[in-house]
């Protein structure tokens, strides 16, 4: 499936690392073996985002800080897709293989626009703060947190959006959560995940038949965070079997679709997000501060194209 728009020439010049792994995971049954350790990719970025895998099992991720998103390709190439992204996070695919990028200092959100080439804003003239993760459901419409700047501006409302499909309007779905980060669809698309960076619970939402949602309640609570401390709940990933995988302080935590905590998968630095990806969705890459790891899986990404 082609995207819409067309690569930099440019090939990353980065040192590729086969050799360099977190600590030993414990294994988390039906999720990652006993044993099994992530590998650095590579870490020649200066903050690694928003994952997102390809039909192909290839993958594509943002560098925040240098503005660029990346491929990496499945023999290990590793190339600059985009440059100039406005600090893009996020990054969503449409089920026709459309490209969308969440820029923070846009800040709005693009879809590469494949009949007139070049980017369109899915919001224009709509006022955003710093906008950070975005999901895709399956009818076109796209969820996205709009956490606003750091430090949090105390009285600054913030918002969790739908944009539905068709429309430039956003709709705001939720404006409680303090600092709504990641988001994500249960692989039935009848419940959407936020979570809360300066808090330690991840809620859930029923999702009605027009995108909206209702009864929100908390799904689960970060484990091993210190009282008062931030959980750090960042970038979350799901797998075909609905379990929740969720960025935080102390590694990528594992929940089973009820909620009940699994366990941690450890890196060697402070993870922001995760996707699935690799020919078969076995394989989770991890944006970490500078570097890409990945870790194979027993696990395996929902069936859907993207996240």
């Amino acid at each position: 499936m082609r995207i819409g728009w067309k690569p930099c020439a440019a090939v990353l010049a980065a040192t590729l690392s086969s050799s360099v792994y977190a600590q030993p995971s414990p294994g988390i049954p039906g999720v990652v073996a006993p044993g099994a350790q992530a590998e650095l990719v590579s870490e020649a970025f200066n903050n690694t985002e928003g994952p997102v895998g390809m039909p192909d099992g290839s993958l594509y991720f943002s560098d925040t800080n240098a503005s660029m998103t990346y491929h990496l390709a499945l023999d290990g190439k590793l190339t600059i897709e985009r440059v100039n992204t406005n600090r893009s996070n996020g990054l969503g695919l449409t089920r026709d293989g459309n490209m969308i990028w969440v820029e923070g200092d846009g800040p709005r959100l693009t879809m590469a626009d494949k009949v007139r080439g070049g980017y369109r804003n899915l919001a224009p003239g709509f006022r955003l703060f710093q906008p950070n993760d975005l999901i895709v459901d399956a009818k076109g419409g796209v969820y996205f947190t709009d956490p606003g700047p750091r430090p949090v501006t105390p009285g600054l409302k913030v918002y969790v959006y739908y944009i539905p499909p068709g429309s430039d309007k956003p709709i705001v779905i939720d404006d409680s959560v303090p600092r709504p980060n990641g988001i994500t669809l249960s692989p039935d698309e009848r419940t959407l995940y936020v979570d809360n960076t300066v808090g330690t619970v991840v809620f859930r939402y029923d999702v009605n038949p027009d995108g909206t949602v209702k009864n929100r309640r908390d799904f689960a609570t970060l484990h091993d965070i210190k009282p008062g401390e931030e959980g750090f709940g960042d970038g979350m990933g799901m797998d075909k079997d609905g379990r929740l995988y969720v960025t935080s302080l102390t590694g990528i935590q594992v929940f089973d679709k009820s909620g009940k905590y699994l366990g941690t998968i450890k890196v060697p630095r402070q993870p922001s997000n995760v996707a699935f990806a690799g020919p078969d969705k076995k394989t989770l890459y991890i944006t970490a501060r500078q570097g890409l790891y990945r870790l194979n899986m027993l696990s395996q990404g929902p069936s859907r194209p993207g996240k």
